[in-house]
């Protein structure tokens, strides 16, 4: 139970929303994002700050408003139509709505975090405004000394990578976004380039894959390799000799077998092991997170295995979920279940354009090992083969055909992903040094991606001022303690370490 408290009155805009196109239509992707929604999933990334010592609710507006509005998107609504979206300016646009002061209950004094946990919960499953701006901040003005930013962003918006963009403008000393440049003739070849292969390949191919999907139902999966992110991929089609157009059915048939050739090797890939983690969603979440570890330790550990800090990450992830199991009394002996990991597809300077521009690839996990160092192991191995993998342009490819059709045969392919995924799990390094909000100490930053599908777990790795932090977000049918897993990843690192600590180092 959250108190609502009244809000000052909005102050000026930071930047002109109409000093920016009124109307501009949604790109395929971050359409796709937005119909995705479901009652089990809504498609927002939701987050939080532990800020010390507190800020006020006025300086939060103020900062807030300044900055994000200095990112177009931000003061734009979205209206749907038969084909898609737009994103409109909202001319009424009023920070009261985005910035909202709540307090936890009174109960909340004795277990702060797991009520701050149970708020967060709540809203994960709350649906954003539609008439409005799809993001909001919420300030729990006093939380254990400090200060708690709630935060909740539509994917549509943007994807991870490109709102961490939006948070280095937001913090003290942070950097605003480049100014918009008027476009060269080189992008406007490239927009003829774009236009040119939506009407003569997309289009066409979308056609065939609709009637792929319904003659194969849910036996076929669409990967659109061929037809990825147009300016990486506009060479290949030059290859092929359709650089002046397709030149007739045989050049279709060619491509459209190409393309279903591709979609026939997503499908095989096999479904993860059935565990308590799978299943059908209910309408509930919860959210736990721990304390971290410190950067360093993990990093010695990888250096002494030869791996990756990611390795050693992903391996303590699979140990907490099998102990999680086991605890639970399943057999986890052979098992091993699916992650689906974003994979920016973007160069690093183009994140504060927004926007969805990311693959996903999938993680196998092995949770039947109980060894850490097999374990370990045995995920580099795994990682290493998924390097230079093509999958993570496929399914942004997917993610573009889904936003052509119609929302019924959008859900019915990415419903092909959820049924082989049992997470989507993030893996985001941050500052080394801690940032600062208006004055006060960002301690801890956490944020979950969204699921989607039936996909009913979310696990967050977020290194951050020295330290790596796990957090996770759950459906309560499937995993009604979350913090039952949290719990078990520190153990993980502890016995990992300690048995690289006892390798024969001297021989």
């Amino acid at each position: 139970m959250v108190t609502r408290l009244h809000r000052p009155a909005s102050r000026p805009a930071a930047e002109n929303p109409s000093s920016h196109p009124a109307h501009e239509r949604m790109s395929k992707v971050d359409t796709a994002w937005l119909r995705m929604d479901s009652p089990s999933n809504l498609m927002m990334i939701v987050g939080v700050w532990i800020l010390k010592p507190a800020v006020s609710y006025a300086d939060t507006c103020q900062r807030i408003e300044e900055r994000m509005l200095k990112y177009p998107r931000f003061g734009q609504k979205v209206v749907q139509d038969a084909t898609g979206a737009d994103w409109v300016t909202d001319t009424h646009f009023d920070i009261r709505r985005h910035v909202l002061r709540e307090r936890l209950p009174p109960s909340a004094k004795a277990h702060p975090q797991q009520a701050l946990q149970q708020r967060l919960a709540e809203l994960a499953l709350k649906p954003l405004d539609p008439r409005y701006p799809l993001w909001d901040f919420r300030l729990v003005e006093h939380y254990q000394g400090g200060s708690a930013l709630l935060v909740r962003i539509h994917h549509c918006i943007a994807d991870g990578l490109a709102l961490i963009a939006v948070i280095q403008s937001l913090v003290d000393g942070g950097t605003e976004p480049p100014r918009r440049e008027p476009r060269s003739t080189q992008d406007s070849a490239w927009e003829a380039a774009e236009e040119w292969m939506t009407h003569t390949v997309i289009e066409p191919l979308t056609g065939a894959a609709v009637r792929a999907l319904d003659a194969a139902g849910d036996g076929a999966a669409h990967a659109f390799e061929v037809i990825g992110d147009p300016k990486t991929r506009f060479d290949k089609l030059i290859e092929m000799g359709l650089s002046k157009g397709v030149s007739g059915s045989a050049d279709m048939a060619r491509l459209a077998y190409q393309v279903l050739r591709d979609a026939a090797a997503l499908a095989l890939m096999p479904d993860d092991s059935p565990t308590r983690l799978k299943g059908i969603p209910g309408r509930a979440k919860r959210v736990a997170w721990c304390q971290p570890i410190p950067l360093d330790e993990v990093r010695a550990v990888s250096k002494a295995l030869q791996c990756s800090i990611n390795d050693v990450l992903l391996a303590c992830v699979a140990g907490a979920i099998g102990q999680y199991l086991k605890a639970h009394g399943d057999s986890v002996e052979g098992k091993e279940i699916r992650a689906m990991v974003p994979v920016n597809l973007r160069p690093m300077s183009q994140a504060y354009q927004l926007g969805n521009q990311f693959g996903l690839a999938p993680v196998v996990l092995p949770i039947g090992l109980d060894n850490p160092l097999a374990r370990v192991f045995e995920v580099r191995r795994r990682m290493s083969e998924l390097k230079g993998s093509m999958q993570p342009l496929m399914t942004f490819a997917l993610l573009a055909i889904a936003g052509m059709v119609v929302k019924p045969a959008q859900d019915a392919m990415l419903n092909l992903f959820s049924k082989k995924t049992t997470a989507v799990m993030t893996n985001v390094p941050g500052p080394r040094e801690k940032l600062k909000f208006c004055g006060a100490t960002l301690e801890q930053p956490l944020v979950w991606v969204p699921q989607s599908g039936t996909v009913g777990l979310g696990v967050s790795i977020l290194s951050y001022g020295g330290g790596v932090q796990f957090g996770i977000i759950s459906d309560t049918t499937l995993c009604p303690d979350p913090q039952a897993i949290i719990d078990q990843f520190e153990p993980e690192f502890a016995k990992l370490t300690l048995l690289t600590l006892m390798l024969p180092w001297g021989e």
